[in-house]
């Protein structure tokens, strides 16, 4: 588990002005890790930090005198435009940069004349993939998720008899994965519905999936499992992810072998990612309710009891195409905390590791839906519609039971604690547009 430091000081400021602004995403406790280029140029991808409203180029950054030879080989394939390179140091390299940034950037910093000018502006950046993902696996860790859709299909069985004892997951697709700000047809698919055949047409009930994605650092080797005692290590940090799902296509496909048209046409993600240091302040006690089976033991640890969890607020937030052309801001929708998932990440690791499988750095593992216990916390439009039976009327009279054309879907996650800094994840959006005609997908 990673341990607190100076570089968590809820007293810390930084000579970044935006970034001592209260309920910034990126004050100087943050720092996270992120892939840009300066919009409207073709240059290559840069990795950058985010602080306050600004983005610290570490390719400019990198060639400033002044570091040491080993401060300079941690920033090194930074400056590459690689975070994937930098991933695969592992957790001592990362909380090392880590400090290092962080002396940097304080007020005060004797570097603030060296470091002014790699400073640029997130408004006049645009972000991409942090990383190029490689494998992509989708787990179910939230409970009240699985409770309320299953309620849905099982009324008097909702959670399958393995849910409580195995970390329930499937392989997704890592191809459509893309960055925070894109937008995507309207897939198409087979549905069938009540009618005799089914029917290949634009999806009329397309909804989000509110998800944490955990991105892998070092990787294990083929055959060689993660324990609990040393998954953390293999973690480098976190982001926002929002799992789009086509429901009819779903419901149609989805047996015997589960999801696969109705997910695979677009996942979106935040473009910065919170390193587990950044969260080390947001632990929290790892519990089962009363009367749950304990975790088997390769998927238990003391250190997991007493702070696996995460205390992340999560929240889903829509803007219709209507509000959008008045000008209004978008509506929240939820809210819930990824302190309520019933797996934690480090057990996601060990679980996926188990069978000898091999992690790779870059590798993405998504939360699943993340739905809180009370009724207006479902993160999808499945939940808070029971099904889609019963609408959602918005702040401006707009009703919902699922997506339609226009609509922009942004998720949002922080962490606050008293006596400990704000930080935040950034947005994590995207907008549907109308399906394509069949003529143009030929």
């Amino acid at each position: 588990m990673n341990s607190l430091d100076d570089t968590h000081d809820q007293a810390l400021l930084s000579w970044v002005a935006s970034a001592n602004e209260p309920g910034c995403d990126f004050p100087i406790q943050n720092l996270p890790f992120g892939r840009f280029r300066r919009a409207g140029s073709l240059e290559p991808w840069h990795v950058g930090v985010a602080i306050g409203d600004r983005i610290l180029d570490l390719t400019l950054a990198c060639d400033k005198p002044g570091w040491t030879d080993a401060e300079k080989e941690r920033l090194l394939p930074l400056a590459q435009g690689s975070l994937s390179g930098f991933m695969a140091l592992g957790a001592q390299a990362r909380a090392a940069l880590r400090r290092q940034l962080s002396l940097a950037l304080r007020e005060g910093s004797s570097w603030q004349p060296v470091l002014v000018d790699c400073l640029v502006p997130q408004a006049q950046a645009v972000m991409t993939l942090p990383c190029e993902v490689g494998d992509y696996t989708d787990f179910y860790t939230g409970i009240h998720h699985a409770t309320t859709v299953g309620k849905l299909f099982r009324p008097d069985n909702p959670l399958l008899p393995n849910y409580k004892y195995v970390p329930i997951g499937y392989h997704g697709r890592s191809s459509s994965l893309c960055a925070s700000g894109h937008a995507f047809h309207r897939p198409m698919g087979q549905l069938k519905g009540d009618a005799p055949e089914p029917r290949f047409a634009p999806t009329a009930r397309l909804d989000y999936e509110l998800e944490l994605g955990a991105l892998i650092g070092p990787g294990n080797e083929l055959g060689e499992p993660i324990t609990m005692a040393n998954a953390e290590a293999h973690l480098f940090g976190v982001m926002l992810l929002n799992d789009w799902t086509a429901r009819d296509v779903q419901s149609w496909e989805y047996q015997p072998l589960g999801p696969f048209l109705s997910k695979n046409f677009a996942s979106t993600l935040s473009p910065w990612v919170v390193t587990m240091e950044a969260l080390a302040p947001f632990r929290a006690p790892f519990e089962r309710p009363a009367g749950d089976p304990a975790p088997l033991p390769y998927l238990d640890s003391e250190a997991n009891r007493t702070q696996g969890a995460l205390d992340i607020a999560l929240e889903v937030w829509l803007q219709t195409a209507g509000m959008r052309e008045r000008g209004e801001a978008a509506v929240r929708l939820m809210q819930s905390n990824f302190r309520d998932a019933y797996w934690t990440l480090a057990q996601l690791v060990a679980h996926h590791s188990s069978n000898g499988c091999n992690l790779r750095t870059a590798d993405l593992l998504g939360s699943g839906t993340q739905s809180g216990p009370q009724p207006g916390q479902g993160g999808s439009l499945l939940e808070l519609t029971q099904g889609g039976k019963q609408s959602i009327t918005l702040s401006n009279g707009e009703t919902r039971t699922f997506l339609q054309d226009g609509d922009t879907v942004i998720l949002r996650g922080f962490c606050e604690r008293a006596g400990r800094r704000r930080i935040g994840f950034g947005d994590c959006a995207a907008t549907v547009l109308p399906a394509r005609t069949l003529s143009s997908t030929l």
